[in-house]
């Protein structure tokens, strides 16, 4: 069983549903400090983090991840014990297996690699771990984030561990991740007997034209990296439960997905004036989720493509798809983040698992990846 396979079935044994870490980054810094890391901890509001250094020159390489994962759903669906790593068919499956357990243990079993090859390597590498990726993702990476700042600490590359592959192992990078930005909207009338609708308001009527417009509004056209910003509604709450009452009010829940073409501000005004266009009475409450980021060719994903072409004899085409990650976080203090991993296909289901050969090809694709940046020529 090689270092990489051993350390992804010990942090998978570990129950770590967010936001508990279950000890896992206790093991990592166990294995960290004999290297020379520094190890910084922070427990935030029961989610546990870890940022971890060694050397104190630039660049910093930092690897990102979380040890949290998603609960496992009905245990009589799964085929074995998601805390239980069992390896068949040439897979290993166990809940965390795919998101992100293996990119972690990756990384760490890389990081000792490396340091062993090249102990005098150029900059810093860096470790930056959290328990609340899959849960708020409020006291998680941002906050190891804003005390990064306030130590006026500026991070080079970031790496982060997530399951980027598609069809097959190393053929996709994702080098930004889109914005998200929602809205819970209240559109008001006045409520009344179904049968007198002169004597009422309907807010459903009342809003029906102004959905229309929002949903067929060309928000941005995206660019060379984004697709179009997207708007999608995901929730219509209005009613009383009678059949013969019109409501006063409609509750509305729509979500913005958008690319650095737009801003949060920009779709706020242009969401907010077609509201006041069609004459509407309404209070909205927003919350950003996330601001786009993007790293275009570069260093980072320079090194990256390199290393997958000579590891998996395939070149990574790069992509902004999927949901939010936590490089939203970092890249307030990193202009160049990208995320590489396992195939993504079967995260956050049941049997969860990653191919084994692929296991040992992410540690090889991270191992090169340190030899680009920190050992230049």
């Amino acid at each position: 069983m090689s270092n990489t396979l051993a350390l992804a079935r010990e942090l998978i044994s570990r129950r770590s549903i967010t936001p508990d870490d279950a000890g896992c980054q206790q093991l990592i810094i166990e294995r960290l400090k004999p290297l020379g890391f520094v190890c910084e901890s922070f427990d935030c509001n029961g989610v546990t983090n870890l940022w971890a250094r060694r050397g104190t020159a630039k660049p910093i390489l930092c690897f990102a991840g979380h040890t949290d994962v998603v609960p496992t759903g009905p245990l009589d669906k799964w085929h074995t014990d998601p805390f239980q790593p069992t390896q068949r068919d040439g897979r290993l499956y166990g809940r965390g297996a795919a998101d992100m357990k293996t990119g972690i243990a990756a990384f760490m079993t890389a990081v000792e690699a490396f340091i062993n090859a090249h102990s005098d390597h150029a900059g810093s590498i860096a470790l930056l771990i959290t328990s609340d990726e899959e849960g708020p993702a409020i006291n998680g990476t941002v906050r190891v984030v804003e005390w990064l700042k306030s130590q006026n600490t500026r991070i080079d590359y970031t790496i982060v561990g997530e399951p980027s592959s598609t069809e097959k192992f190393g053929d996709t990078i994702r080098n930004g991740r889109r914005g998200s930005l929602s809205a819970r909207l209240m559109v008001k009338g006045v409520q009344g007997h179904i049968a007198y609708p002169h004597l009422a308001e309907n807010p459903i009527h009342l809003f029906a034209p102004a959905l229309a417009e929002l949903s067929t509004t060309v928000w941005d056209t995206g660019n060379e990296y984004f697709p179009a910003t997207s708007f999608q509604v995901s929730n219509i709450n209005g009613g009383t439960g009678a059949f013969n009452v019109i409501p006063g009010t409609i509750d509305i829940y729509f979500n913005f997905r958008f690319s650095t073409a737009s801003t949060p501000q920009n779709l706020q005004s242009r969401t907010e004036a077609i509201l006041r266009k069609h004459r509407l009475s309404f209070d909205i409450t927003w919350t950003l989720a996330g601001k786009p980021f993007l790293t275009k060719r570069g260093d980072l994903v320079d090194a990256l493509t390199k290393s997958v072409q000579k590891v998996a004899g395939i070149t990574p085409q790069l992509s902004t798809a999927g949901g939010t990650s936590d490089g939203r976080f970092i890249a307030d203090i990193c202009d160049q983040i990208a995320e590489f991993g396992p195939i993504n296909a079967s995260v956050h289901k049941i049997d969860e698992c990653v191919e084994l050969a692929d296991i040992e090809r992410l540690h090889d694709v991270y191992f090169h990846t340190l030899e680009i940046l920190l050992m230049p020529d």
